[in-house]
């Protein structure tokens, strides 16, 4: 017997609690306590040391890692020796017909998604929304199509497949002076499923910034070590994808290695990049075993970092699990509260997802949106080198905090639309001007696409029209009529006021066939930095409908693909063919073989569909 082969307690049925109580006499017939991989603190002790210098930590950690190398021979050998176990298993002759261990359950839980619909531009021309520039559902997607079966209609959040590819957006200008941290691009043209509809985007690009221009970094790396991180996809890929980023490490950052599974443990105390040796050994001695109190590591992880705060700095908590709490606060909307109340200290955490079977996605997303940080899902070494070398930019560096999108559709114009994804990112209309709402945050090079789907007046839409209406609502000459009325009024208050900052912007001074040439008023409100004032950027949208650029046309079939995963309600006979068609032909340059990959999945996809009977179901 060897110690992979001892099931988790947390992974047992209540039917096999026998085998349970047979495994605990062979560990005390093996004289040890259990599998516990290293000397933690009680979760209530949460003692914090002090910074040590460089040859003390590295002593530190050289010992800590030869003696936690011993203490797994010693458990390997006394696993091994078959008197003890055969002594115990004598001792309890019931449990020699104990029968085989069941598989592990799959417990994996997704937030419940509820697709946004089409709505009546008349009734609500107002659209609000927070960015989103997380891109886990992307990787763990991919997860489950290179195992063979397609995803759950709830691990596909659609707007963070299509925000995981990068695209050709303007950089910020200049205007009056001063630079925006982003610029806005919009792009209107045909929608490829459906010939009476047009696909809206709507295109933020953050400047850049080279990872040698970043300000210095304080960052704590808080590692979940349970029992549940032992398979060689939880762990061990975690290590080597923490041991990436060391690589990219300055001697001005610093870094702290904080874990937790039964207690808590602070492995290595702030150290600076310029000793990545120190910093690799530390990584290397993890070893998984324990239950799992993540809170109390949340809590030591922020203690550790307001220990190593830098000014103006990057400070941010990494938080690698496959988010399986069960010790401690647990509850999902205190813990969400607990790291919402952290972020005012001015430290974000983000989080990085590892695993199957108990992976609690739904923890994993919300907790990085109440830390102002960002979720991914590493499936594979590539996507942990993506995350933390590649884009170490976009994910550490925020250049604007709070980013909220309102598009005002003019109902003259439009008769319905549909804002594809952000299902769980949508305000209230009167959120997008309160400051006191929390949104999302946008980091150095980061790109967020958005895109809507719009019926014009004259086209074929979902909703029909309205017996009770009065016509206002369903046809085009009374809402134009009412424009022009609506435009004029507001010309002639601001003339007889003096004070047309206080109408309403849509209606100052505009002509009836300006109004006639817009789609809406697209508006962007963020602020710069944590308790600066807000600010907002207002463009009108045109009508004109041009050919599809190649990046809208590669935007449209992720965002298809992304539809038909969830069901693809509205998409007619729209189906993986015509996405992979779609897909292949707007690849482009492809630097970095992202788009190739997608064209790939989406054949996977394409041919599990034809074997959904077989499915696995995913408990939800």
């Amino acid at each position: 017997m060897n110690r992979n082969s001892l099931p988790r307690p947390s992974h047992l049925k209540p039917r096999n609690a026998a085998l349970l109580a047979a495994l605990t006499v062979i560990a005390a017939a093996c004289g040890t306590n259990g599998l516990s991989t290293a000397p933690e603190q009680d979760a209530s002790a949460n003692t914090v040391p002090a910074a040590a210098k460089p040859d003390a930590v590295r002593a530190e950690v050289a010992a800590g890692a030869v003696a936690e190398q011993k203490r797994r021979v010693e458990v390997r050998e006394a696993l091994a020796a078959p008197a003890p176990v055969a002594k115990a298993m004598r001792a309890q002759p019931s449990l020699m017909a104990m029968p085989a261990p069941m598989p592990a359950e799959d417990r994996e839980r997704y937030a419940a998604i509820k697709d946004n619909g089409v709505v009546a531009a008349a009734e609500q021309p107002f659209s609000t929304f927070s960015i989103d520039v997380d891109t886990g559902a992307y990787a763990n997607v991919r997860r489950f199509l290179n195992e063979g079966r397609l995803p759950p209609p709830d691990a596909v959040r659609v707007e963070e497949l299509i925000n995981y590819f990068p695209y050709q957006y303007a950089e910020p200008r200049v205007m009056d002076g001063k630079r925006p941290p982003f610029g806005v691009t919009t792009e209107v043209a045909a929608s490829p499923w459906n010939k009476d509809t047009l696909l809206l985007r709507v295109g933020i690009k953050a400047f850049d910034k080279p990872r040698a221009a970043l300000p210095p970094s304080n960052l704590v790396f808080l590692v979940d070590v349970s029992g549940s991180m032992e398979s060689p996809d939880k762990l061990p890929l975690l290590k080597n994808a923490l041991k990436l980023m060391v690589e990219s490490l300055r001697p001005e950052d610093h870094v702290s290695l904080v874990t937790y599974a039964s207690g808590t443990r602070v492995v290595l105390p702030p150290t600076s990049g310029r000793d990545k040796a120190t910093i690799r050994m530390a990584i290397d001695q993890l070893v998984a075993g324990g239950s799992t109190a993540g809170a109390a590591g949340i809590q030591l992880a922020y203690q550790m970092a307001q220990q190593g705060f830098v000014k103006d700095g990057i400070n941010r908590i990494l938080l690698a699990t496959d988010g399986d709490f069960n010790v401690g606060v647990t509850d999902f909307s205190q813990l969400k509260g607990m790291v919402g109340e952290k972020r005012k200290s001015g430290i974000s955490l983000s989080t990085l997802g590892f695993g199957t079977g108990n992976y609690n996605e739904a923890m994993m997303e919300q907790v990085a949106d109440a830390g102002d940080g960002n979720y991914s899902y590493i499936d594979t070494l590539n996507e942990a080198q993506k995350v933390l070398v590649e884009e170490a930019s976009s994910t550490l560096s925020v250049v604007a905090r709070d980013v909220k999108i309102q598009m005002e559709f003019n109902p003259g114009v439009v008769a319905e639309y549909r804002l594809i994804g952000y299902e769980n990112r949508t305000l209230a209309r009167e959120d997008f001007r309160n400051d006191k709402v929390d949104a999302g945050e946008i980091g150095a090079g980061h790109t967020v696409t958005a895109l809507y789907e719009v019926v014009l007046f004259g086209k074929q839409g979902l909703l029909g029209e309205s017996r009770y209406g009065g016509g206002k609502a369903v046809t085009k000459t009374t809402l134009h009529a009412d424009h022009a009325t609506r435009a004029a009024e507001g010309k002639r208050g601001s003339q007889a006021s003096g004070a047309a900052r206080h109408q309403p912007d849509s209606w100052q001074a505009v002509g009836k066939a300006d109004l006639l040439d817009e789609l809406g008023m697209l508006r962007l409100r963020y602020k710069a930095k944590a308790g600066d004032a807000a600010q907002e950027i207002a463009t009108p949208v045109k009508r004109g409908v041009a050919t599809a650029s190649e990046d809208l046309r590669f935007a449209a079939a992720v965002a298809a693909f992304g539809q038909q995963l969830r069901g693809g309600k509205y998409l007619g006979s729209f189906g993986y063919p015509q996405i992979e068609a779609l897909a292949a032909g707007a690849r482009g340059a492809d630097r970095f073989g992202y788009r190739g990959e997608f064209v790939r999945l989406v054949k996977l996809a394409s041919a599990l569909s034809t074997r959904a009977p077989e499915q696995v179901s995913i408990a939800q």
